[in-house]
Parts: C-alpha cells; structure tokens; sequence
C-alpha cells in the first residue's frame, strides 16, 4: 500500500547548534558547560562537529539538490550573549543572519529553537534553569532574537525540556555530571523551563512578532510490560512525568488532578514534597491557547513494569546492544519487550507509537494546532565504501515512522512537516561521532560530505510526496553501488 503525504507537506533535514556548527571559541562565542565537561571527560569534544559554521553554504545547497524544504536549527545562546546576558557579540549575529540569507536563497522554510541544550556556563554555573534568574535571562535573549531576526517565521522555545531535565539531575549524562537519582530537582526543573516556554510565547504574542511559535517536546510512549495492574500503574506513572507533565503544562496551563496524583505519589516514595507557586500557573494558563504549534521529537517508546527498588540507570553511551537498563523508584522499571526490533543503542523501533501518540494529542488536548515532526531517525554505524554508503536500515526505519504519521493524518491529525533526525552526521551528546544519524556522511577529518543512500531516497520521497520503498533516485544510486563495489 503506498501512502500520500500532503501537497504542502514540509521534508526537513535537523540540526542543533553545538552538535553541528563547532567554532566553539570562535567570533566571540562564550563558553558552554559542554565544553568543560566533554573536556573533563576526555572522550570527544564538540569541535569541529560538522563546521557547520564554515559549512553551511555546502548544507543547505545539499538540501536543494535533493529536494529539502524545510530545515531545523537553533541559535547558541552564547553566541549572541557570550555570558548569557549583557553585552551582544554581534558577529555572532551577523552569522546568523548569513545562515538565514542562505536558506531563504536555496527556498528553504527555517524552523529556529532558541534553546537547545546549550546555555550559556555563566547561567549555568548559577543552577540553570533552577535558577529564576535564568529563566529572566532566557526571555531577555528571546526578546533580542525576534526584534533582531525578523526574518524567521516559525520560532520554538525549547528543544526537549524533558531530557534537559532528566539527564541534568536523573540519569547524570549531562552536565554538571555531578548529579544523579535526583527527582526533586528533575521535577523542578520541568517546571520552571515550562514556566520560561510560556513566559516567552506570552512575550512574543503581546509583542507582535510575526511569524509562529510553539515548542518541541521529546515524547515517548509508555506502555505496560503486561496486564498485571501494577505494571499498568507504572507505565501511567512514568507517563505522568515524561508526556503527560509537559502536555498539560503547554495545552491546560496547569497540571491536571491526575498528574498531581501520579506526581505526589512519585515524590511521597522518593521522600520529598514539591509545590509549584501559583503565580506560574497564571503565565502559563495565558499561554496555553497560544501556542502556533507543537514540534514532536520521537524514536522510540518504552515498557514499563512495576519497580519499587533503589534507582539504578546506565545508559548505553558505545552502542553495544543490551547494555542500557532504566529502573527508578516509585515509577518502574523499563524493559526490552520480546518480538520488537532495537537499535544497537538499545532504542526499541516500534512505528505504531508514533500513530498512538498523534491520536492520543488530537483526543486529550483538542486545542493543539499543528504538529510537526521535528526530529526522528535511527543512530546506525554507518560504513563508508568508496565514496557510498548504504544505509537501508536507516531507509526502513523512516519508511516505517513516515507510514505510521500518514495514518494518523488520515485519520484526522493536523501534522505539518517531518524532519529527519539529522540533516548531516553531527556530534552525539554522549556518544561522539560514531553514532551517525544524517542524511549526508561527514568525514570528520576533512568535513567533505557525501550523499547516503537514505538521501537519495528522501529526494524521490520528497518529490513524490509517496512512501515507497524505492524511488528512481535511490535505484540509480544502489545501480552505482553495485558497479563501483562489483557485487
């Protein structure tokens, strides 16, 4: 059965600033606490990345040879307000504004998140986002941005508030990499950058900006591990704090009797209370309408059974499948359900949450307005031959996604656009470089790029707007595969 995706339907390529444009002390840029922390750790650094920041005339030509129309990038905070706030570092400006220039001349929609992981070490170093005065310094810097880049028209605060949270205080992946197991400071922090998030869309709408705004969650399922009501229990407590919390917070503007319920549980069990001021939720309920779309990040989705032990997380960070195990007291315990393909970073591929979820949006919070798909792909070990690379499970991993979002629009899901998680191999968080997400292969050593077969096959999708399991394009590029490699 082929599938149709909208006339109007943007196919987009993913970026984040840290993770693809390197330059890190360059042109005034000021430090993030990434780079102490890749340093201390002594694994990889994020410079050079992708040199996106020299690269970007290469990028986006990329993206309108094989049919692109839509990218996702984030400005680095710390390389307009190199210590968060106060004086402005205007080359940092004025390479925005090149990268804007460029896009719009290759006719690419830019999709801008203001804040994607990265801010800036001075706000860091003074409790991040569980500082009030950062999230006063992060509506200072949105200001800036929407009175200085006019010339973007679909803006999001935030790039996964849920990650930010978790892997700061939770999983301890991120820095400070001091903290972990602590869900006090978790819950807090989701709190408060969804306090900062409708701060700056009640900023912008009052304003007057033009163009849209929303935010761009992380969202992964949570299913039971089976019908046994304890384990039914967990998935919907470990609901609560990923999907259900950050929903609420953007479309209700406060947080339903059900979150509280599952959030008092969570923390009576954990030995600490939380209470949230009032006032938050005043901001937050005038935003609640406001929001012009909601970007969706989803790779995967989780199992869950009952779990009442200490908290003992390892991520798996190298790739060797089976390692990562997730159990946290008084939610549950997260587990590899049989018959269902995962990656080697042990991330479980399962389409049918993607429709679920899409469904599941349009039913609980019928004030949403679009839906992008902002990031999704598959980390794979690419192998690089003679100047190819073929990536057919990447192609059947989208494939699969991309056929589950056309259901949901089918059946009534107001989805605008897809973009690919990456547009270009980038630097990986925890995992470097050689976990490889893009569309186009980056040699590290010399930044040269080169078409994957996955791009081939984006191109003729991106021209059909059908989902096939092969296009021209793509039949052409594995003809010359086979030739070069005489199979």
């Amino acid at each position: 059965m082929i599938r149709t995706l909208p006339e109007d339907f943007i196919f987009g390529g993913a970026t984040a600033a840290y993770q693809c444009e390197g330059a890190t002390a360059l042109d005034g840029k000021g430090p993030v606490a990434w780079d102490e922390f890749l340093e201390r750790q002594g694994r990889f650094k994020g410079e050079p990345a992708s040199d996106f920041y020299h690269q970007y005339p290469v990028d986006l030509e990329l993206c309108e040879q094989f049919g692109l129309n839509g990218i996702r990038l984030s400005i680095a905070w710390s390389r307009i307000f190199p210590n968060g706030t106060g004086e402005v570092n205007w080359k940092g400006v004025q390479f925005y504004h090149d990268v804007l220039a460029e896009a719009k001349k290759r006719g690419i929609q830019v999709f801008v998140t203001l804040h994607h992981f990265d801010t800036p070490k001075a706000l860091f170093d003074e409790g991040d986002f569980l500082n009030p005065k950062t999230i006063d310094a992060f509506v200072d810097y949105a200001r800036f941005c929407f009175e200085e880049f006019k010339e973007v028209e679909n803006w999001s605060t935030f790039n996964e508030i849920y990650p930010v949270a978790t892997n700061q205080y939770l999983i301890g992946t991120f820095p400070p990499g001091t903290i972990k197991y602590d869900l006090k400071k978790t819950i807090q922090c989701l709190h408060n950058m969804m306090l900062a998030h409708a701060k700056v869309v009640n900023l912008f709408k009052d304003g007057g900006y033009a163009g849209k705004i929303g935010v761009v969650h992380s969202l992964e399922n949570k299913y039971p591990a089976s019908d046994d009501p304890k384990d039914v229990h967990a998935a919907f407590l470990d609901d609560a704090l990923s999907i259900r919390f950050l929903l609420d917070a953007t479309y209700l503007g406060r947080y339903s009797d059900e979150t509280m319920r599952a959030l008092d549980e969570i923390s009576k069990e954990n030995g600490f209370e939380i209470s949230f001021d009032e006032a938050d939720f005043a901001e937050m309920e005038k935003a609640k309408d406001r929001n012009d779309y909601l970007g969706i990040n989803h790779y995967q989705v989780h199992f869950v059974k009952d779990y009442h032990g200490e908290t003992a997380i390892h991520h798996n960070g190298t790739g060797d499948k089976g390692t990562g195990s997730y159990k946290v007291k008084g939610i549950g315990e997260r587990i590899y359900k049989e018959g269902i393909e995962r990656t080697d970073w042990d991330w479980l591929i399962y389409p049918q949450g993607m429709y679920d979820l899409m469904m599941r949006i349009k039913t609980d919070y019928p004030n949403y307005k679009e839906i992008y798909i902002t990031e999704n792909g598959m980390g794979y070990k690419d192998t690089f031959e003679n100047g190819l690379i073929d990536d057919e499970p990447r192609i059947d991993y989208v494939k699969k996604y991309l056929s589950a979002l056309a259901d949901a629009i089918q059946d009534g899901v107001n989805v605008k656009g897809y973009f690919l998680w990456s547009l270009m191999d980038v630097f990986s968080w925890s995992n470097g470089y050689n976990k490889r997400y893009g569309l186009f292969y980056v040699d590290f050593d010399d930044q040269k790029r080169y078409p994957k077969k996955s791009a081939y096959w984006y191109k003729g999708l991106a021209r059909t707007k059908e989902i096939r399991d092969s296009y021209p394009e793509s039949e052409a590029y594995q003809k010359e595969y086979l030739e070069k490699t005489g199979r």
